[in-house]
């Protein structure tokens, strides 16, 4: 497949709410470089992660109320990333739009297909059995997710093959994404306008 240069593709994304203030800075097109500062090591760790085997700079910086919970946290930051990958990839014109891989994570394999269709869609199948990772809720993973498939307006799905680690699991989860993302918004130069008979995503 033979590749196309073009502008980098870069979005910066502010939320502001009563819960949180979030900003997010995007280059879909980067080296995997990253500076996050959530408040939850743990999702700072697998934020990393995803800018790291995606090959994205990618900036995150939320100040959000965890003295109540990392809930609205989570979400918005999990809004906030999708909504920088939809803005930065634009027209989608020229982008492969579908993206997959399977990573293992020592015990742990996780599979994500991704379909950046403009239409939002999440299957989740990651059967953890511990209930946080330091301040983290394991549950929000899922429901980071599925924030981030309804603002960057993608079908997601996720399953972890096996694995008996959370950490590992989840590890796998998010470097997987990070890897079919990589991939769906690769730009080919045999691609006219966009890939979808309808004409547009």
């Amino acid at each position: 497949m033979k590749s196309i240069k073009r502008t980098t593709r870069l979005s910066e994304v502010r939320r502001q709410t009563k819960e949180t203030d979030v900003r997010v800075k995007l280059n879909l097109d980067g080296s995997g470089k990253s500076t996050i500062t959530s408040g939850l090591p743990f999702l700072d760790h697998m934020l990393e992660l995803f800018a790291k085997h995606g090959l994205f700079d990618l900036s995150v910086n939320c100040r959000g109320d965890l003295e109540v919970d990392d809930h609205h946290s989570v979400e918005d930051i999990a809004i906030c990333l999708g909504r920088a990958v939809s803005e930065a990839i634009g027209d989608k014109k020229g982008i492969t739009r579908f993206g997959d891989a399977i990573v293992p994570m020592d015990e742990a394999l996780c599979r994500v297909v991704i379909d950046l269709s403009g239409r939002s869609y999440l299957i989740y199948e990651v059967n953890t059995k511990r209930q946080r990772i330091g301040n983290f809720s394991v549950e929000l993973a899922e429901h980071f997710w599925r924030s981030f498939a309804e603002s960057a307006k993608c079908n997601l799905h996720i399953d972890c093959l096996r694995g008996r680690n959370t950490h590992h699991m989840l590890e796998g989860t998010f470097k997987a994404t990070a890897r079919a993302l990589r991939q769906a918004v690769a730009l080919d130069s045999r691609i006219t306008g966009v890939l979808s008979t309808k004409g547009s995503l």
